[in-house]
């Protein structure tokens, strides 16, 4: 036993342990093994920090092991082409992330060593208060604790508090709990802890109390209204959208080409991109097999496309240039194409 450990058990054997003990206890215990947990390298745990938002961490996985070994360190990302970073990044979705991560690196690079501090951390573009947490934490050891949508569960069913939780003053609140939990001896593995246990046991639905360390401890769970929390009381409406998108093709075998469109920095986030054009991107086209449906989530956004061959009457506007282009099924690995895309063109047995 670790002699730090050993401190942590010597101070709660007069009384119930403390609940920052309970949590190392059990995480220490066993937990996911996920590549991201073996480093202290702050660069490792940021660009994964910033892949797992809104994204589940098997998913990432793959993502975060290709980007690291095309850019192993801040260098090579803040040397890197937008357009390299992209490409990487396809099918990961809120490109955003990717663009400010490269943007950050590169003000990294210039200042000659990754900020050690939370405020300069924090200061990085893309970087808000959870990921500045993380990272000072669990590279630097410096006591801020974490706070994201699993954190605010945990924290709403301990406590017992139905407070809305898109209130920032709620989520403040919780913030300041989840601060008052942390072990200062070993905060970065207190922070992992309390994310593994809102992902895997304090789970939004039908969670497994009965293995819980916290269930002693849990209010709601005493309670009975652990079902309910937390609470969201503000739901935005989901909005539906329904298209159609083709696939134009040329070609067969080793020679088959299918016809991609670029979007135009007017596109903002999504700039750069290569995607399926459109009935409208056609004017004329005659639409022929369909081959199903594909669905894509982007927030409270649900997009329904229809998968259809097309073949155009006439040559698209702007074709051959950009932004029109003919690629070969392999050479899509090699650009960014958005994920809506690669759906379609997995579906239609292209990719």
């Amino acid at each position: 036993m670790a002699a730090r450990h050993r401190v942590s058990l010597d101070r709660h054997a007069q009384g119930a342990p403390g609940l920052s003990y309970l949590l190392l206890d059990w995480y220490r215990k066993g937990h996911r093994d996920l590549p991201w947990r073996r480093t202290s390298d702050p660069y490792r745990i940021w660009v994964s920090e910033i892949m797992l938002q809104q994204t589940r961490a098997q998913a990432v996985i793959p993502y975060y092991q290709r980007f690291l070994d095309r850019f192993p360190t801040v260098d090579a990302l803040a040397g890197s082409a937008e357009e390299d970073v992209l490409t990487l990044w396809s099918g990961l979705g809120y490109y955003s992330r990717a663009r400010n991560l490269r943007q950050a690196a590169r003000q990294i690079a210039e200042a000659g060593a990754f900020p050690r501090d939370y405020e300069r951390i924090r200061a990085l573009p893309g970087i808000g208060d959870y990921t500045a947490a993380a990272i000072s934490s669990m590279a630097f050891g410096l006591p801020h604790a974490v706070v994201d949508g699993n954190v605010l569960r945990v924290v709403a069913r301990v406590e017992n508090d139905a407070a809305d939780i898109a209130s920032p003053r709620t989520r403040e609140r919780f913030r300041e709990v989840a601060q008052s939990w942390l072990d200062a001896q070993s905060p970065g593995l207190y922070n992992q802890a309390l994310m593994e246990l809102g992902a895997t046991v304090c789970l939004p639905r039908n969670p497994l109390c009965l293995v819980c360390p916290l269930e002693a401890r849990c209010r709601a769970r005493q309670e009975g209204t652990t079902a309910q929390l937390p609470a969201k009381l503000r739901q935005t409406a989901p909005v539906r959208i329904e298209g159609v998108l083709l696939i134009v093709r040329r070609g067969r075998g080793g020679g088959l080409r299918v016809l991609l469109r670029q979007r135009q920095p007017d596109a903002r986030l999504m700039a750069g991109f290569w995607d399926l054009p459109t009935p409208d991107d056609v004017p004329g086209v005659r639409l022929e097999q369909t081959f199903g449906e594909i669905r894509h989530t982007i927030t409270h956004h649900h997009y329904t496309w229809t998968v259809r061959a097309g073949v155009p009457s006439r040559r698209p506007s702007g074709y051959p240039d950009p932004p029109f282009r003919w690629f070969a099924p392999a050479q899509c690995a090699e650009i960014p194409l958005s994920t809506t895309a690669r759906k379609a063109l997995i579906l239609c047995k292209v990719l």
